[in-house]
């Protein structure tokens, strides 16, 4: 991670609680996959409910590879359409002080950007493309209320808790800060079909 230029100095310093929890998922052929997400270890029980629940109502995912295949390139990951969770960004592609970033901190996850596009307003453009940024039911596309959505909110994370439009991601709060799990009363799966391990 250090190598790829994910993990430098000025980043949190939260290597020693990152994890990889890698899970099945239904890809756009229909086609179970391997994949990866690198999480801060707070969030692996809640991630691993959340995308068991989408592998059981076979909610399609392009692609899961972790950063370091980008080499921490968030615009090549993004137009790869490349589902992804921990990165302490580079500077000219960061939209949050370092600090109190979720994804730098491990407890944000982009999924399907190409589907669920987000507003730069660096550019005034939509982020990968803006050929799916109507939110209108699609294979892959998130929408409120519908499943993703659901299974986010029920774990206690968030979704569009900003003023500029960004789809794709879920987080559990900004500034970012230790996850202390799902709100009370609330129900979900609680089993799980990933595995996590150490990294850094």
């Amino acid at each position: 991670m250090v190598a790829a230029g994910l993990w430098r100095k000025g980043c949190p310093e939260i290597r020693g609680q990152l994890r990889r929890v890698e899970m099945n998922y239904w890809d756009f052929d229909g086609k179970v996959s391997r994949g990866v997400l690198v999480v801060n270890q707070d969030i692996t029980a809640s991630v691993t409910r959340i995308f068991t629940r989408l592998f059981e109502e076979r909610f399609p995912i392009r692609r899961m590879q972790p950063m370091e295949d980008y080499d921490g390139d968030l615009n090549a990951s993004l137009k790869d359409d490349n589902t992804s969770a921990y990165n302490c960004r580079r500077a000219n592609q960061i939209n949050a002080p370092f600090m109190e970033s979720p994804h730098a901190n491990g407890r944000a996850i982009d999924i399907n950007p190409y589907e669920n596009p987000w507003k730069d307003l660096r550019t005034k453009q939509w982020s990968p493309s803006a050929e799916f940024a109507a939110r209108t039911p699609g294979k892959g596309k998130i929408n409120k209320g519908g499943l993703v959505w659901q299974a986010f909110i029920d774990e206690g994370w968030v979704w569009q808790d900003i003023k500029v439009a960004d789809y794709m991601h879920f987080d559990t709060g900004y500034p970012s800060a230790p996850f202390t799990g799902r709100p009370s009363g609330s129900v979900g799966p609680s089993r799980g079909a990933a595995s996590p391990s150490a990294t850094g």
